[in-house]
C-alpha cells in the first residue's frame, strides 16, 4: 500500500482517534522487513517496545557490507587505461607525482590522487594570419614588415607535437596560445631580416626553415614541452591595396631581366666573334710580316748568288736575265712575234692559249704563247726579270 493512501495505517493497529499512524510502529515494521530480507529474526509485534528495542539485530552487518562495497567502488575508481600514443600524468593533492606509459594503470582514488591523459603523438596545428581558410584573413597577424621596409601579407601554419607532457601541462598556463604567439614572433623576426623579393620568390623554403628553427629555440627556452614538426607557408603576397602597383613593378622587373639577358646574349655573340676576327687579323698581319721578311731575305740571297755568277760570266748572265725578263713580259701580252729568218712558212699558232689570254688580259699565264725574241740583248737588272726562269721551247 502506498504511503499517500488515505487509508494507510487504518488496517491492523488502527489509531482509535482516526489520526495519522504512529512513526514508531512504522519504523518497527521496516526493521522487521529488512531483518527478514537479510535472514535475521524479526522483533515482537507488540506495541509495548520502543524504537531502539525494536531494531533488528543484523543492522550492524548491513552497514558494514554497504561500507565495504563503497570502499571497493572507491578503490576501483583509481583504475585507468593509457592508450598508445598517450601519457598519463598522476597528481597527488595537485602536485606532480609520475608519468605513466601506455597500458592499464592504477592510482590512489580521488581526492588523494588524480590523473591527466595527454596525447603526445597527436599532430596539433596552429594557424597564423587566417582561420580555417586562407580567405578568412586575420590582418593583424599576417601583415609583416620586410628588411627593405615593404609590407607583405603572409599566412602560414605550424604543426607540432608534445615531447614533454609535464612541461606542457604545468610550466605554462596556456601552451596553445603560447604556440601561436611564438610562431608569429619568430616569423616576424625572420621576415624582418630579409628583402621583399627574397621572401616572395626564391626564399620561401629558407624562410620556413629559419622560422622553424627559431620557434623551436623559443619553445625550448620557455619549456613549453612542444616540438615543432613543420612550418607551411600558405600564401605570401603584397597587401591588396597595392597589388596592382606591385604587379606593374614585377612586370617592369621582368622586362629589365629580359632585356638584360638579351644584351648579355648579344654581347656573348658579338664579343667572341670580334675577338676571333681581331685574332685572325693579327695572325694574318704577323704572317704577312714574316712572308715579306722571308721574301726580302730570299731576294737578297738570290741577288747575291746572281751577282756572284755575274762576276764569273757577265755576258752569259746578262743574256739569261734578258731572256727571263722578256718571257715574263711576253706572257702578259696578246702579241705574237714571228721570226722570219727561220724560213719556215708553216707556223703553229696556239689560238686556244691566245683566246684565254685575250679573255684575261691581266692574268699571268706563263706558257700562254711562244715568244720569239727579235730584239738585241739589253742589259736589264730589273727585279721583275728574276721572278721566273722557265722558258718555252720554240716549235
Amino acid at each position: 500500500m502506498a504511503w499517500n493512501d488515505p487509508q494507510w495505517g487504518n488496517n491492523g493497529n488502527r489509531n482509535p482517534n482516526g489520526g495519522p499512524p504512529d512513526l514508531d510502529e512504522v519504523w518497527r515494521r521496516i526493521n522487521q522487513r529488512l531483518n527478514s530480507l537479510f535472514g535475521g529474526r524479526g522483533g515482537g509485534s507488540g506495541g509495548g517496545g520502543d524504537a531502539s528495542g525494536g531494531a533488528f539485530p543484523g543492522g550492524g552487518n548491513l552497514a558494514g557490507i554497504i561500507a565495504a562495497v563503497l570502499v571497493v567502488v572507491w578503490l576501483a575508481s583509481g583504475f585507468y587505461i593509457v592508450d598508445t600514443g598517450q601519457r598519463g600524468v598522476v597528481l597527488r593533492f595537485g602536485q606532480y607525482v609520475e608519468t605513466t606509459e601506455p597500458g592499464p594503470r592504477w592510482h590512489l582514488p580521488w581526492p588523494i590522487e588524480s590523473r591527466e591523459i595527454v596525447n603526445v603523438d597527436q599532430v596539433r596545428t596552429v594557424e597564423i594570419g587566417y582561420r580555417n581558410n586562407v580567405k578568412s584573413k586575420v590582418l593583424k597577424e599576417s601583415l609583416m614588415l620586410t628588411d627593405d621596409e615593404n609590407i607583405i601579407d603572409l599566412q602560414f601554419a605550424v604543426q607540432y607535437i608534445l615531447k614533454d607532457p609535464v612541461e606542457f601541462l604545468f610550466i605554462n598556463r596556456s601552451p596553445e596560445d603560447s604556440a601561436l604567439q611564438i610562431a608569429e614572433t619568430a616569423m616576424r623576426e625572420v621576415v624582418g631580416k630579409n628583402k621583399m623579393d627574397f621572401v616572395l620568390y626564391e626564399g620561401r623554403a629558407e624562410i620556413a626553415a629559419q622560422a622553424k628553427q627559431l620557434m623551436q629555440a623559443i619553445h625550448d627556452r620557455h619549456k613549453t614541452g612542444i616540438s615543432i614538426s613543420q612550418v607551411t607557408l600558405q600564401n605570401i603576397q603584397p597587401p591588396e591595396q597595392v597589388q596592382a602597383a606591385f604587379d606593374d613593378a614585377v612586370k617592369a622587373g621582368q622586362d629589365r631581366e629580359r632585356l638584360k639577358n638579351e644584351a648579355e646574349a648579344y654581347a656573348n655573340d658579338v664579343v667572341p666573334r670580334a675577338r676571333g676576327l681581331a685574332s685572325r687579323l693579327k695572325e694574318e698581319a704577323e704572317g704577312y710580316r714574316l712572308s715579306v721578311i722571308a721574301n726580302a731575305e730570299g731576294e737578297a740571297s738570290r741577288f747575291a748568288q746572281i751577282f756572284a755568277e755575274y762576276q764569273k760570266a757577265p755576258q752569259v748572265t746578262r743574256q739569261r736575265m734578258y731572256l727571263d725578263t722578256m718571257q715574263t713580259v711576253m706572257n702578259n701580252t696578246s702579241k705574237v712575234l714571228v721570226d722570219q729568218k727561220g724560213g719556215n712558212s708553216l707556223l703553229y699558232l696556239p689560238l686556244d692559249k691566245l683566246q684565254q689570254i685575250v679573255s684575261q688580259p691581266y692574268g699571268g699565264a706563263p706558257n700562254a704563247a711562244p715568244s720569239l725574241p727579235a730584239s738585241p740583248p739589253v742589259d736589264s737588272r730589273s727585279g721583275d726579270g728574276l721572278r721566273s726562269r722557265d722558258r718555252e721551247a720554240r716549235p
